[in-house]
């Protein structure tokens, strides 16, 4: 009997390891780039153009273009994102859209209008940036209001930026470089996207350029 006892909570205390592990490893961050192509992405609006170099994705402009986006093919809905982005023009500026959808097509677009959250990339000037606040992309502008929205130097203009984006439910809270920049709840922004594609931004630039931007170090892990 005691060996039969012992062997059934030898077999449960197997049972619940195992299933603390997945349950863990379900939750774990992942990288929606695999550093050697573009499997899993794919452009939605504008002409820029976006390549693989050295582990890391490459955008470049293109004179009168619209904004381009380069898109997961997954939606997410709460998550923790991290990534690093370098703007190589001061004249360039990003963004990385969060909970994004499109627009229905018209004409013979293939995709409609990107729309939705954006967590602003921009080099700024000697006061700082406004990098790191919250847009509503082609849904109503600045999501972040404009009194909380003041330039800071946690953005360093030229170099390698450590970005963190924690969204869950309508709260949405942004880090650059360690630095908390945001810390928004949009309930009507929530409803009305919820869940949707992660996008890199390559914005138009006119007849300027050609400007570049880059990320690397791309990771995600999915919230209950």
């Amino acid at each position: 009997m005691k060996r039969s006892i012992t062997a059934m909570s030898l077999c449960l205390a197997s049972l619940l390891i195992l299933g603390c592990a997945t349950t863990g490893n379900s939750n774990e961050s992942i990288s929606p780039f695999d550093g050697k192509t573009l499997n899993g992405w794919i452009q939605k609006n504008g002409l820029a153009t976006y390549r693989v170099e050295d582990g890391t994705i490459v955008g470049t402009s293109a004179k009168n273009s619209p904004n381009s986006f380069l898109c997961t093919e997954k939606d997410y809905g709460d998550f923790e994102l991290t990534f690093d982005v370098k703007l190589f023009n001061p004249e360039l500026n990003s963004g990385v859209q969060i909970r994004s959808q499109t627009k229905a097509p018209e004409g013979g677009e293939k995709f409609g209008r990107v729309n939705g959250p954006q967590v602003e990339i921009a080099a700024g000037n000697d006061t700082g940036s406004d990098s790191g606040y919250i847009y509503g992309e082609a849904c109503g502008g600045w999501m972040t209001p404009d009194a909380k929205r003041a330039y800071h130097k946690a953005f360093k203009p030229g170099e390698w930026n450590s970005y963190r984006i924690v969204a869950q439910g309508p709260r949405i809270q942004t880090w650059i470089n360690g630095q908390q920049i945001d810390d928004l709840v949009d309930d009507a922004k929530f409803a009305s996207h919820p869940k949707g594609f992660i996008g890199l931004q390559v914005h138009g630039v006119g007849d300027k350029g050609p400007y570049q931007v880059a990320w690397r170090n791309l990771k995600i892990k999915e919230l209950d």
